[in-house]
């Protein structure tokens, strides 16, 4: 089997200063994070567009174990295919999506479709969720009390700032009977000024999502996402105090992100096929155990309509 060196930890670090400007003006969608950027892909390699005999394919990921892991399986798998595989690492949520929309990369592998869609109205992209990787309900925990009832009134609550998933946890509360939201609130698009009742005087503290890990126990209680909750070794199923359900949760599912030609591509398909398969199946159930979620018969192009709606 012929292989392709991964990108090293010096090229990784050189990520980091190439397009710090550019992350800076799109900050603005409230993701935060480091900066980080990539070389320039060779002219016509991104998405579905690429030349007829390109056997290559690009992958921006974020550098945690529940990304690298399933991918470098999926890769192993398209190289002993006949593919080549570059797997670019970084730390940020802004650059990958910027990274696919300017043609450097053909996938991205870091995010939600309700990020995606959060970001492409924010910064003007025009990245499309291409397939599911695994779900990703997420919930409210604490380390100073074992459940909802025990948080005291005026409880310090910390939540993710960025607006995909500012309202995740607000709409767990709601639904706990501890808050109360407009009317016709969305969770994608829900903030505090959703808020129409807040009878136990909670006070939310708004952190980047990358933080929330090293907040929690600062806090009376605090959202995190599934793989946060297993690197801190909660278990989702004992120790969080409200968790979402992944049917409930599916504008939160990760997707492989790419350009819009990239929708059927042989690229997609045999990237799509490499990843879902028995042996990152295998991955996943050890990483997040037996109840992880893997919608892989579903498409996110047939559901995306039903994540956004604008007003």
């Amino acid at each position: 089997m012929s292989t392709t060196p991964r990108p090293s930890t010096t090229r990784r670090a050189a990520l980091g200063t190439g397009l710090l400007v550019g992350a800076l003006v799109v900050a603005g969608c409230g993701a935060g994070g480091e900066a980080s950027s990539a070389e320039p892909a060779a002219s016509g390699s991104a998405g579905g567009g690429a030349p007829a005999g390109d056997r290559e394919i690009t992958v921006v990921a974020t550098d945690t174990p529940a990304y690298s892991g399933p991918l470098e399986i999926a890769a192993e798998t398209l190289e002993a295919d006949g593919w080549t595989v570059d797997i670019t690492y970084v730390t940020d949520i802004v650059q990958p999506n910027n990274a696919v929309s300017t043609g450097e990369f053909d996938f991205n592998f870091f995010q939600h479709g309700a990020y995606l869609q959060t970001f492409n109205r924010d910064n003007g992209t025009d990245v499309v969720p291409l397939f599911y990787a695994v779900g990703s309900p997420a919930g409210v925990y604490s380390v100073t009390h074992d459940s909802i009832e025990d948080l005291p009134d005026g409880a310090r609550i910390a939540l993710p700032v960025d607006p995909a998933n500012n309202g995740r946890a607000l709409h767990l509360l709601a639904g706990a009977g501890l808050l109360e939201l407009a009317e016709g609130a969305q969770v994608v698009s829900t903030s505090q000024e959703d808020i129409t009742d807040n009878p136990r005087g909670f006070e939310f503290v708004e952190v980047d999502q990358q933080t929330l890990t090293q907040t929690l126990p600062d806090v009376d209680a605090g959202f995190l996402f599934i793989r946060q909750a297993i690197e801190m070794e909660l278990d989702p199923n004992e120790d969080a105090l409200l968790f979402e359900d992944d049917l409930d949760a599916i504008p939160y599912r990760i997707v492989f992100g790419g350009a819009p030609d990239a929708v059927g591509s042989e690229k997609t398909e045999a990237l799509r096929e490499a990843f879902q398969s028995d042996e990152v199946r295998a991955f996943y159930t050890d990483f997040y155990g037996d109840w992880a979620p893997l919608p892989w018969d579903e498409d996110p192009q047939e559901q995306v309509a039903d994540w956004w709606t604008e007003g």
